[in-house]
């Protein structure tokens, strides 16, 4: 194995979820501001995927105050990046939803991805116990 490849191989993040367009997920990203550090939790829909290796990233899209849609884009493997969870996914057939863009309200739903009828289950974290 090469140097490059060493670097990108340390650097891979291994606990990631799999993402696809239409997938709706909540991340939590590191803030800096001066000398504090805080967590911030972006919640929306994936709206594309592009890159590869370390280079890859996502773009998320929600719809914030007053109706006025947000998108951001994440580095997948970027150590700001806490963790990203995965709330539902949805059955689109592209895979950049650039067409979200001109949609409010009910158009801009997506139809929920469905196996024999029922939901998809979303794998949660095995933190989470049920009493």
């Amino acid at each position: 194995m090469n140097l490059v490849e060493t670097v990108v191989n340390e650097n891979l993040r291994k606990n990631v979820p799999e993402l696809s367009p239409g997938d709706r997920v909540r991340v939590h990203v590191r803030i800096v501001e001066g000398e504090r550090e805080r967590t911030q939790v972006f919640q929306g829909v994936v709206m594309r995927k592009r890159g590869g290796s370390l280079k890859e990233n996502f773009t998320v899209r929600r719809i914030g105050a007053h109706g006025v849609g947000v998108e951001r884009t994440f580095f997948l493997h970027s150590p700001r990046l806490e963790k990203i969870e995965v709330i539902a996914h949805a059955h689109v057939r592209r895979a950049q939803l650039y067409y979200l863009r001109g949609r409010t309200g009910k158009a801009a739903r997506l139809r929920e991805k469905r196996i024999d009828g029922k939901k998809v289950a979303v794998e949660t974290d095995a933190t989470e116990t049920e009493e």
